[in-house]
C-alpha cells in the first residue's frame, strides 16, 4: 500500500487534519483487551448533528520540538459556514514567517457536507509544502458508492482523472472530523480499540484508535484547565512517524466535543497542536474550569 506523502514533521499542519482528528470514525469495531470482542451497532452513513453549527471557528497553534525547545511553527484555522442544505467546512494551515526559513507550508482543505448525514459531497485539497504542491478534488456520489477525482500539481494543471468504486459510504478528512464529534463517547469503555477509515490519495486508510477515558483538570497552555476525554490513534509509519508511535488527543468533555490538544513524537523531535482560540460554539464550553 502506498503511503500518504509527508516529508516534514511540520506537515502535521496537513496530517493534523488527516490523522490527529481520526480518533473516531463512521465505522468501528471495538476490540476489548480483557474480554470477549464486541461490535457496536451504528449507522455508518448518517448521524444527527448536535455538536456544531455555522459560524464555528477553531484556531490551533502548532509547536515543533527539537532538542527540548518548543518552537511555534504555525497555525491551523477551521471554519464552518452554513450554506442551506450543506455545511462548507474549511481548514487552512500555514507556517509563521519566523519558521519559513526552515520550511514553508500553506495548505487549504475544503469540504461540502450534507447537513442530514454529514457525509461529504465535494472535497478539495490544495497543498503547498516546500517545493511540493498538489491539487486534489473529489466528488462523492454516496448513493452509488463512487468518487470522481481530478488531481494535479495545481488547480490549473490537472493531470489525473479517476473514478473510485467503494463498497460503502465514505468520508474525507474534514467530514470525518465533524462526523466523529457527534459520536456518543459515553458508550465506550477505557481500553477499547476502534478501527477507523478515511479516503485520501486514491485509497481508504485504516487506523486503530484506543479510547483512554476521561481526564479531568487537563491543562491546555494559554486557555486554562478543562475536563477532557483522551484518545490514542496509531500513526502510519514512514518518513515522519516511526514504527509503533502514536498520538495522544484530548477532546472537551462537553456537548461541543472540541479537540483541545494533540501531541505526538515524530522521527526527529516531537510536535503538538494546541487550541488557541474559539468562537461560534453551539453550546456553552462547560468543560472549561473556572
Amino acid at each position: 500500500m502506498n503511503m500518504i506523502r509527508i516529508k516534514h514533521p511540520f506537515l502535521l499542519l496537513s496530517i493534523f487534519v488527516a490523522t490527529a482528528f481520526v480518533w473516531m470514525s463512521f465505522r468501528f469495531h471495538p476490540l476489548l483487551p480483557d474480554f470477549e470482542q464486541e461490535q457496536v451497532e451504528y449507522n455508518s452513513c448518517a448521524i444527527s448533528n448536535t455538536t456544531f453549527e455555522g459560524g464555528e471557528e477553531l484556531v490551533y497553534k502548532i509547536f515543533y520540538n527539537m532538542n527540548f525547545v518548543w518552537i511555534p511553527a504555525g497555525e491551523v484555522v477551521f471554519k464552518v459556514q452554513d450554506q442551506g442544505a450543506l455545511y462548507r467546512i474549511t481548514a487552512h494551515g500555514k507556517t509563521y514567517p519566523s519558521y519559513e526559513w526552515f520550511f514553508t507550508v500553506d495548505d487549504n482543505y475544503e469540504c461540502y457536507v450534507d447537513k442530514e448525514t454529514l457525509l461529504p459531497r465535494v472535497s478539495i485539497r490544495d497543498v503547498h509544502e516546500g517545493n511540493y504542491t498538489v491539487f486534489d478534488q473529489m466528488t462523492f456520489n454516496q448513493e452509488n458508492y463512487t468518487i470522481q477525482s481530478v488531481r494535479g500539481p495545481s488547480r490549473t494543471d490537472i493531470r489525473e482523472r479517476n473514478t473510485y468504486e467503494l463498497d460503502r459510504c465514505m468520508h474525507d478528512i474534514l467530514s470525518l472530523l465533524y462526523f466523529a464529534r457527534n459520536l456518543d463517547f459515553d458508550s465506550y469503555r477505557k481500553g477499547q480499540k476502534i478501527a477507523v477509515e478515511l479516503f485520501m490519495d486514491g485509497e481508504a486508510w485504516p487506523l486503530n484508535v484506543e479510547f483512554l477515558g476521561r481526564q479531568d483538570n487537563k491543562k491546555i497552555h494559554g486557555l486554562g484547565r478543562f475536563d477532557a476525554i483522551q484518545f490514542r490513534p496509531e500513526t502510519i509509519a514512514g518518513e515522519v512517524f516511526s514504527e509503533g508511535t502514536h498520538m495522544d488527543i484530548w477532546v472537551s468533555a462537553d456537548a461541543n466535543k472540541v479537540p483541545l490538544l494533540i501531541e505526538s513524537p515524530v522521527s526527529v523531535g516531537s510536535i503538538k497542536a494546541v487550541l488557541k482560540s474559539y468562537k461560534g460554539l453551539r453550546h456553552e464550553f462547560s468543560s472549561k474550569r473556572k
